[in-house]
C-alpha cells in the first residue's frame, strides 16, 4: 500500500483574504487615482509654504527659532486648504445653512460640463480614440444651441428641448466627421480633431463678427445675444444658487454611458475594438462602423457640455471664449476617473471643487491661481506614473502578492 495520502487543501484565515483585497483596492486603478491625488495636494502644499512670505522670513532665523517657522507653515497650509475646502464644500463662517451650502452649488455648476466632457473623452479611450477635439465640439455645440436660445422663439419647455437638441446634435456632427474620417481613410483621430478645434474656433468668430448671424444685433462686439428666458435652463435650488438643471442632465448622461458601456451589446464592441481592434475584425465586429459610432456619441457628450454652458452658465451671451478650457480639462476628468463613468463623475466633482475652491483660496489667503493648475497637472503626472506612485507608497504590483491558497495551487502545479 502507497504512504502517500491526497493534499490536504487550507483555507487562508479571514485576516489574510481580507488583507489581499485591502492591497489589491490600494494598489489597483481606483487606489491609484485617489493617492495621485494625495501626492498633488501634498506637492501643492510645499509649494504654498515656500510661497509664502510668512514662511519665507522665518526661514531666516529658523536655527534659532524653528518653532516660528513651523508654525508659519502650517497656518500657510492649513489655511489655503481650508479656504479650498471653504469655497468649495461648505463655508463654516456663513450665516445659515442655505449660504453656507452655497460653494457646494458652485463646485457642482463647475463640475456639470466637466463631467460630461470626460464622459465623451472617457467613451472614446475606451474603443482606443484619443478624442482631444473637445473645443471644437464644445464651441459648434455652443453656437447651434444659442442661436436657437436667442434668435428662435418657442414655447418655454419645447424651446429648451430644441436647444439642447439643436447643440447636442452639432456636437455630435463635428465628432462624426472624425469618426468618418478614420473609418475611410485611416486618418489619426489626434491630427483631425487638433485641426477641427481650429477650424470651429475661427469658424465661431467669424460668426460671432457677422451681423445676421451669431453677433448681437446692433452691437459691435463678437459676442452674442442673451438667451430668451424660455431657453434657459431653470434654476434647481432656486434663484440664489447657480445650479441649474443641467445636472440633472448629466447625471443622466453618467447613467446612459454606464449602461452602454456596461449592460449593451454595442459597449461590448466598443470595449473589443478598445482592446484590440485586429482581433475585434476577425470576430466579426465591424470596426469602421464602431469608430463612427463612438465618435458620433462622443461627440454628442461633449457638445452638452457646450450646451449646459450656453443654457445654464453663461445665459447673457457669449463668446469665443465659452470652452473656458473645458474640453481639455475634460481629458484629465477621464483620466483620472480611469475612462469609468461614474469615475469620471467622481472626478469631474473634484475638478469642480478645486475651481470653485481655487478663486476662494486667492480671495482669503492670496494664494496664486496657479498653485491650484498646478495640483491639477500633477495629478495627470502621477496617474500616467503608475509605477511612480506604487514606488513613492511601496506598494505591490497587482497579482505579486499571493495568499496560501494561490501559493499552493502554484506549488501543486509544479
Amino acid at each position: 500500500m502507497s504512504d502517500t495520502t491526497a493534499p490536504v487543501a487550507t483555507t487562508p484565515p479571514p485576516r489574510d483574504r481580507f488583507t489581499q483585497a485591502a492591497r489589491d483596492i490600494v494598489g489597483g486603478g481606483i487606489g491609484i487615482s485617489i493617492l495621485a491625488v494625495v501626492l498633488a495636494l501634498l506637492v501643492g502644499a510645499v509649494l504654498i509654504a515656500t510661497t509664502d512670505e510668512k514662511v519665507q522670513e522665518t526661514a531666516g532665523y529658523f536655527f534659532s527659532r524653528p518653532s516660528d517657522m513651523l508654525s508659519a507653515i502650517w497656518n500657510s497650509v492649513f489655511g489655503a486648504y481650508s479656504a479650498l475646502f471653504q469655497g468649495s464644500i461648505y463655508n463654516f463662517r456663513a450665516d445659515d445653512f442655505a449660504r453656507g451650502i452655497r460653494p457646494l452649488t458652485a463646485t457642482l455648476t463647475f463640475a456639470t460640463p466637466l463631467i460630461v466632457a470626460g464622459l465623451g473623452v472617457g467613451l472614446g479611450f475606451r474603443v482606443g480614440m484619443f478624442n482631444i477635439g473637445g473645443r471644437g465640439q464644445m464651441l459648434v455645440a455652443a453656437a447651434a444651441a444659442g442661436y436657437v436660445g436667442f434668435a428662435v422663439p418657442l414655447p418655454p419647455v419645447i424651446h429648451v428641448l430644441v436647444a439642447v437638441l439643436a447643440g447636442v446634435a452639432a456636437g455630435a456632427l463635428w465628432g462624426g466627421i472624425v469618426g468618418l474620417l478614420k473609418a475611410r481613410t485611416g486618418a489619426h483621430e489626434v491630427i483631425v480633431t487638433i485641426m477641427l478645434n481650429f477650424v470651429a474656433l475661427y469658424l465661431i468668430s467669424f460668426l460671432l463678427r457677422t451681423p445676421g448671424a451669431l453677433q448681437a444685433p446692433g452691437s459691435s462686439n463678437p459676442k452674442t445675444a442673451p438667451m430668451l428666458d424660455t431657453a434657459i435652463f431653470p434654476k434647481l435650488l432656486g434663484p440664489q444658487y447657480n445650479l441649474h438643471a443641467g445636472f440633472l442632465l448629466v447625471i443622466a448622461a453618467t447613467v446612459f454611458v454606464w449602461w452602454l458601456l456596461s449592460r449593451s451589446s454595442m459597449g461590448f464592441k466598443f470595449r473589443a475594438v478598445g482592446e484590440n481592434p485586429h482581433a475585434a475584425r476577425v470576430a466579426g465586429i465591424d470596426v469602421n462602423r464602431v469608430y463612427i459610432i463612438a465618435m458620433v456619441l462622443s461627440g454628442a457628450l461633449v457638445g452638452l457640455a457646450g450646451v449646459s454652458q450656453v443654457l445654464g452658465t453663461e445665459t447673457n451671451g457669449f463668446s469665443a471664449g465659452i470652452d473656458a478650457g473645458i474640453g481639455f480639462d475634460a481629458i484629465t476628468v477621464a483620466l483620472l476617473g480611469r475612462s469609468r463613468p461614474w469615475g469620471i463623475f467622481v472626478a469631474g466633482i473634484l475638478f469642480g471643487a478645486f475651481k470653485a475652491g481655487g478663486f476662494a483660496m486667492q480671495a482669503a489667503e492670496g494664494i496664486p491661481i496657479d498653485i491650484v493648475l498646478v495640483v491639477q497637472s500633477l495629478i495627470v503626472l502621477f496617474i500616467a506614473a503608475p509605477p511612480l506612485v506604487r514606488a513613492i507608497f511601496r506598494l505591490p504590483l497587482p497579482g505579486s502578492i499571493k495568499t496560501p491558497r494561490v501559493a499552493a495551487i502554484a506549488e501543486e502545479a509544479k
